[in-house]
């Protein structure tokens, strides 16, 4: 946990935003993955964490507007419980390390609540994404489910979203320490990717890297030679040689905050020439956005001018055409970039999606509908103290190559028969954090590697630490008598 003042301050900060009522944040239960004692691994809710810092399930905290108080509701564990986990702080003795003073057992928050209820005093929380957290806020506050999740305070989340967005020196240096462990997790990817052996084994020694730095993994590990898939969480294939492996991993520091990068390495020991025509596209436009990041710009236009790069080179290489302005506008350039250029990042990998992208994002500016565009996350004007990943991609999706070729689309921009060429390519991907400073922006943690020399470097690594290997393990000649 932070120093105690840093919770204190922060819910005061929140309280200050609101004129009476009751602010509620239940924190995340135990979940059970096959039988009531066999649960996935804990993860606390993130805001609970922001506010309250305890990583414990079946807690609730609770800031009283009116009172100028904040309390923390649980229950002691039983004898029961210390046989099984051994001895364990109090709920007081963990409250007094967020700087709450005042706790009370959960039975207590039910009473607490049914008064509050019945004086009618406004009460706000954050909209549930678990259905415990749900059924939990249906018994406090007497409302049907659907109720629940339609009567979530928007002004609650507005000013959650005010807070969080903006990164505290603290948080920093926390998303820093995940940075580092992630490029230490794709450097071990790079050092071991190569044909015959399977994906399985490099998400294996990934996570190991992240575990035995005291982490863990921000998000399920990509890990894969099928990169046009986006999200591709199938880890059975074998690599194979003229292939590209795409890794996507991210660590979580103990206090939950995440880093979020990607890699695309060669499973050879270099790169096709093929492959590097494509490859120095997606770089050129990891390049160009992250030169236009700084406050006041809006990242939409970034994404955007990332698009007309990954565009103009495409139509270099004969798969697009036309004027490349008019092809991003209608979005002919999506058929290659499906995706959004980068998010918001920090105690969530895709930082408070719970709340909704069109506040946490957006700032209340509509989304586009437009295929492709409507997946960036990020579309708002930048300001110091946010943190984002910048992650354009390639990708050849023969499915979607398939169906916008099939119904004629966008033939004014893009050179069919040349697209077929590249039909089973695969996808390329490059992905670091940033924060947004005063001046411009700053990449958090060491630097990744990411032109064509800086990973066949790493892979002409492995190459020598096999000799090497090799040579050592190698027994000594005996000369004949």
């Amino acid at each position: 946990m932070f120093d105690s003042k840093i919770y204190s301050d922060r819910r005061q900060k929140l309280l200050a935003e609101f004129s009476g009522g009751l602010l509620l944040f239940p924190g995340n239960n135990e979940s059970s993955m096959n039988y009531a004692d066999n649960t996935y691994p804990f993860r606390q809710d993130s805001t609970f964490l922001y506010y309250f810092g305890l990583n414990f399930p079946e807690l609730t905290g609770v800031v009283d507007v009116d009172e100028g108080k904040c309390f923390i509701f649980g229950d002691d564990l039983t004898i029961d419980d210390i046989v099984w986990m051994g001895a364990q702080p109090t709920i007081a003795q963990r409250a007094q390390k967020a700087g709450i003073t005042h706790t009370a057992p959960l039975a207590d928050l039910h009473k607490y609540f049914a008064k509050a209820v019945t004086q009618k005093r406004s009460i706000h929380y954050l909209p549930p994404y678990r259905a415990d957290t749900k059924i939990q806020l249906h018994g406090l506050l007497a409302k049907g489910l659907d109720a629940i999740t339609n009567s979530a305070s928007t002004e609650l989340i507005k000013a959650v979203v005010r807070q969080r967005n903006i990164k505290a020196s603290e948080e920093i240096l926390e998303i820093e320490k995940a940075a580092n462990i992630t490029v230490d997790m794709h450097l071990k990817a790079m050092r071991m990717v190569r044909p015959g052996i399977t994906e399985a084994e490099v998400a294996a020694a990934v996570h190991e890297q992240a575990l035995a730095a005291n982490g863990d993994i921000s998000f399920p590990i990509i890990a894969t030679t099928q990169g046009a898939t986006l999200h591709n969480h199938y880890h059975g294939n074998t690599l194979k040689s003229g292939e590209l492996f795409l890794l996507d991993a991210g660590c979580e520091t103990p206090l939950g905050y995440a880093a979020d990068m990607s890699s695309t390495i060669p499973v050879d020991k270099t790169f096709t020439d093929r492959q590097k025509d494509i490859y120095n596209i997606t770089l050129n436009a990891h390049n160009a956005a992250v030169e236009a990041l700084k406050p006041g710009v809006a990242f939409k236009e970034i994404h955007l001018l990332a698009a007309k790069t990954i565009a103009t080179g495409l139509e270099e290489m004969g798969l697009m055409k036309g004027n490349i302005d008019d092809a991003v506008a209608a979005g002919a350039h999506a058929l290659f970039f499906p995706c959004g250029l980068g998010h918001l990042m920090g105690l969530d990998v895709h930082d408070m999606e719970n709340l909704g992208e069109e506040y946490v994002g957006y700032h209340n500016e509509k989304k586009s509908t437009q295929f492709g565009l409507k997946s960036l996350r990020l579309g708002r004007i930048l300001e110091p103290g946010f943190v984002l990943t910048i992650e354009p991609g390639i990708y050849f999706i023969p499915e979607l190559i398939d169906m916008w070729r099939a119904e004629g689309r966008f033939t004014d921009f893009v050179n069919y028969e040349r697209v077929l060429e590249y039909r089973d390519f695969g996808g390329i991907r490059n992905e670091e954090d940033f924060l947004i400073t005063e001046e411009g922006s700053r990449l958090l943690g060491k630097p990744l590697p990411k032109s064509i020399a800086e990973v066949e470097s790493i892979k002409k690594e492995q190459k020598t630490k096999v000799l090497l290997r090799l040579d050592h393990n190698t027994p000594a000649k005996v000369p004949p008598s």
